[in-house]
């Protein structure tokens, strides 16, 4: 058995190797929380960097956060995407656009003086800031500013269109200036002036079509961090990715990283600061920088400045102790939860040290509040686990997830299965577990109806566009299959999602009960065929299993590893036992095909050897491809026991329907061919002495008829 802790992309390249059965390669599959329930427990999911990063900032009021078009640049001069293009779509679409092509050739020129006397034709605020483009092009950066704070100089009704990109291109230019300066803090201190003016008038309405005033906060950052403000510049950025800025997360990654590669003594030096406390806090918190399954660069020596510099310092404590528990420093991941107050951090951190520590009752305490603490909306984002698995963290579902480990160990069996369904998809695997093998079939039942009405059917068209099933159509159709299984036909029918499918389960519903019905042999065995062609072809859809061994969540084309359920501190022998009473029958993947076997089966014994259906039901059953073993075992009861039929050279692939009808005329032929066949062997010694008793009955019949007369 491979181990739990080997990457899947490992046990994906296995499949190409002549081995056993092993896990199969397929799409991300979601991570179950109760495959290894001690591990569950014992693991914090890394945190999500962009989770962290909007802790740490605040929205400016006023201040309109980027659409997803202009989130992907910052700016006039370098951005990720090609700024002159960004430039060249607002500016002819906007109310200059007759004069656009005068506008585009000036911004070729290389003289700055030039290109403002030869667009005299152009509205000033226009002309003007064309002139500074063209300054700050060739690096005149102070004749630039200087076009720049004329254009800003004009009355406001005059600069309606350039306010914004002449105060956000003047803080550029000087701080384009700064290296060169007497005193590198008089450019860079005017320039951050410069980013604050521009966010000012984007928030008073200043036209702001390519989000200048949240990349401001960005250019404002890199000159306040050259000046010594880290605290500041962090702020900035966080502030610019909360306006919904890439620029902002992706600058803050970078300051992580370089916080990381510094000598010990300048990273203690800046670990004073809060902001920078924060931050490696939120970098340590998410991994940041590790790749999978590797322990993220200078992690320790982090974590090690950041113990120091955080001594009687609590802010951030519920952060600090995850950072601690996740390292297995546990003793300090307590001493800070002492100073974490109630968040959903704090108390989700004090369910594991509980468990930690064998208190249940604590831990299950702790969950309950921690899943009320933690916001319905938040989201760390997705993760992969050290075996690959692919999780989407919300912490409000995960910890009622956690919980609900506890409360199947509790034998409270409802209470963990609804606990587990609230996730939606996140943790369906482990939900359908618990519907499917853990909860008795009337526990289910009664619950979804109560709680879990049909809903809409998908529409052609959402089936076209592979829009994906509800949570409560995959639980209503697992419970439909269930009753199917167990014979409860009547009751699954309802439960199927869409017509086609309850159509399918009434057919094979009305044959098992016509089987059932029928007194006459061939009549049985007609309805217990047509039982068993339903299930091997519909069987996935009406009768597989949602989990193992069937996969029917996954459509059957991939099965996941399974670890078989065994008592422990986790796991009551009451889960067990209801386990083992609700497997699959047998406990065999496309367990529907062997159901199709035996049912067919059944009707060969009701059916004459001699007769063509009999050969007929189990060629069929052999196609069924159930197991190498059944369809031998078919094969040798039809040499052994049924008729020569030319298409049994090709016996389980070349099959004909079943003849039913002239099946019941084989019932006499085959006594008689029985009688025929045993008395074959002593065919001339029968024949004489038939003869014989038939010249002695006639002998007989003569002298009796001469008594007759005499007397």
């Amino acid at each position: 058995m491979l181990s739990r802790n080997w990457p899947r992309h490992l046990l994906c390249l296995s499949l190409s190797l002549p081995l056993g059965s092993a896990l199969a390669c397929g799409p991300d599959f979601p991570n179950r929380l109760l495959e290894d329930r001690g591990q569950t427990l014992a693991d914090l999911p890394e945190g999500n960097f962009n989770f962290e990063v909007s802790r740490l900032g605040k929205a400016i009021a006023g201040l309109k956060s980027l659409t997803p078009a202009a989130s992907t640049q910052n700016g006039l001069y370098a951005e990720p995407t090609d700024p002159a293009e960004e430039r060249g779509k607002v500016e002819a679409a906007g109310p200059i656009a007759e004069q656009q092509a005068l506008v585009t050739r000036l911004r070729t020129f290389t003289d700055a003086r030039d290109a403002y006397a030869q667009g005299a034709s152009l509205p000033a605020e226009i002309r003007l800031y064309v002139a500074g483009a063209v300054a700050f092009n060739v690096g005149e950066h102070q004749l630039a500013v200087d076009y720049f704070r004329q254009l800003l100089a004009l009355p406001p009704d005059q600069r309606p269109l350039r306010s914004t990109w002449a105060a956000y291109s003047e803080g550029r230019a000087l701080f384009a200036m700064s290296p060169d300066a007497d005193d590198m803090l008089d450019p860079l201190e005017e320039a951050i002036a410069a980013f604050r003016q521009t966010r000012q008038l984007s928030i008073d309405g200043f036209s702001d079509p390519l989000g200048l005033g949240v990349a401001s906060l960005g250019e404002e950052a890199r000159a306040a961090r050259l000046t010594g403000g880290w605290d500041n510049a962090i702020n900035l950025y966080a502030a610019q990715s909360v306006h919904g800025s890439s620029v902002g997360y992706t600058s803050l990654k970078q300051l992580a990283n370089e916080l990381a590669d510094m000598p010990e003594p300048e990273l203690a030096k800046l670990m004073q600061h809060e902001g920078v406390q924060k931050l490696v806090t939120a970098s340590l918190i998410s991994r940041l920088g590790g790749s999978f399954g590797d322990e993220p660069p200078n992690q320790k020596k982090l974590l090690k400045v950041l113990q120091n510099s955080t001594r009687g310092s609590f802010d951030n404590a519920d952060r600090l102790a995850a950072v601690n528990y996740q390292q297995g420093d546990y003793a300090n991941a307590k001493a800070f939860l002492e100073h974490a107050g109630d968040g959903g951090l704090a108390w989700w951190l004090r369910a594991k040290l509980a468990v930690r520590d064998g208190d249940k009752n604590a831990a299950v305490a702790a969950y309950a509040k921690a899943a009320q603490a933690f916001p319905q909306s938040e989201d760390w984002g997705n993760r992969r686990t050290p075996d690959w698995a692919f999780e989407s963290v919300q912490p409000k579902c995960r910890v009622e997830g956690e919980s609900a480990i506890l409360a199947l160990q509790r034998g409270e069996y409802l209470q963990a299965f609804v606990q587990l369904y609230r996730s939606n998809e996140i943790y369906w695997f482990d939900a359908a577990t618990v519907a499917e093998r853990v909860l008795t079939v009337d526990e289910l039942k009664r619950y979804v109806d109560e709680n879990v009405p049909a809903p809409p059917v998908l529409t052609q068209q959402d089936r076209d566009n592979y829009v994906q099933l509800s949570v409560a159509a995959k639980l209503r159709n697992l419970l439909g299959r269930r009753l199917l299984r167990e014979g409860r036909y009547a009751e699954a029918v309802g439960y199927f999602d869409n017509p086609d499918l309850q159509h399918k389960a009434e057919l094979y519903a009305q044959q098992r009960l016509k089987a059932d019905a029928a007194w006459w042999p061939t009549k049985r065995a007609s309805a217990l065929y047509n039982a068993a062609w339903t299930a091997r072809d519909w069987g996935m859809d009406i009768l597989g299993y949602e989990m193992a061994p069937d996969y029917a969540t996954l459509g059957g084309n991939y099965s996941l590893e399974s670890v078989e359920l065994k008592v422990g501190p986790l796991i009551s022998e009451a889960e067990v036992q209801r386990q083992k009473a609700s497997q699959a029958q047998p406990d065999q993947r496309y367990h529907y095909r062997f159901v199709a076997t035996e049912l067919a089966s059944r009707a060969a014994d009701n059916l004459p050897h001699t007769s063509q259906a009999f050969a007929a039901v189990l060629c069929n059953a052999a196609g069924f491809n159930s197991s190498l073993e059944n369809q031998s075992a078919l094969y040798q009861r039809y040499v052994k026991e049924g008729p020569y039929v030319p298409w049994a050279v090709d016996f389980g692939n070349q099959c004909p329907y079943p003849d039913f009808e002239n099946a019941d005329k084989r019932y006499v032929t085959q006594v008689t061919d029985a009688v025929r066949a045993s008395l074959r062997p002593y065919k001339w010694p029968v024949q004489i002495g038939a003869i014989v008793v038939a010249v002695g009955a006639a002998l007989l019949l003569i002298t009796r008829r001469r008594k007759v007369r005499k007397s």
